[in-house]
């Protein structure tokens, strides 16, 4: 069990929790160092004591993201035994996250397209979230046997869920996000 947050970890959390929300529902670039400002309800001036600027904000949402991202999959190590069940897990957060995905996208991926357009300096950062699904779904596709081609079907499925919730959310249609994570659920029951 974690030791509690100190006053001043909870306050830089918040920032963080504010940050991250905002560059998911706004972009990065639509969100000003002001608009973060303004959403946690702090003076700049104490923002200013965590963050010097917004591009360090954005690692602390990146950290935070890896963090939330590496527990998850630990706990679906944890809960399910056997590969495919682990593979299934990672569809189940697809469509569990279906309103989210179909208004705003995929968090990850709508940062890492967003930054990659003139910010690659940031956007290294922000592959380490892809990395880390990449990553683990290859280890997944090792444990059913597919040591050679492990990372090219771990990189099929994060491209295939990646186009669902691109397509989803532009369409605005969870039923199309339901019915081709099902078909991607059928492709993992073959192996």
């Amino acid at each position: 069990m974690a030791a509690p947050l100190s006053k001043g970890e909870q306050t830089r959390a918040g920032i963080v929790d504010c940050a991250k929300r905002l560059f998911y529902e706004h972009g990065y670039d639509g969100t000003s160092f002001t608009d973060i400002v303004e959403a946690s309800g702090l003076y700049r001036g104490n923002i200013y004591h965590y963050f010097k600027t917004k591009d360090d904000i954005l690692q602390a949402v990146i950290d935070r993201h890896l963090a939330e991202f590496g527990g998850l999959l630990e706990q679906w190590e944890r809960q399910h035994k056997e590969p495919k069940a682990r593979l299934l897990a990672f569809l189940e957060m697809i469509t569990g996250r279906k309103l989210e995905l179909v208004q705003y996208g995929c968090p990850i991926g709508s940062l890492n397209t967003e930054l990659g357009k003139d910010r690659r300096d940031l956007q290294e950062g922000a592959r380490a979230l892809f990395d880390l699904f990449r990553d683990w779904l290859a280890a997944r596709f090792v444990e059913l046997g597919h040591r050679d081609d492990a990372e090219s079907l771990a990189l099929h499925l994060l491209g295939r869920a990646q186009g669902i919730a691109v397509i989803a959310h532009v369409y605005h249609d969870a039923k199309l996000l339901k019915r081709e994570t099902a078909q991607l659920q059928a492709w993992i029951e073959q192996f």
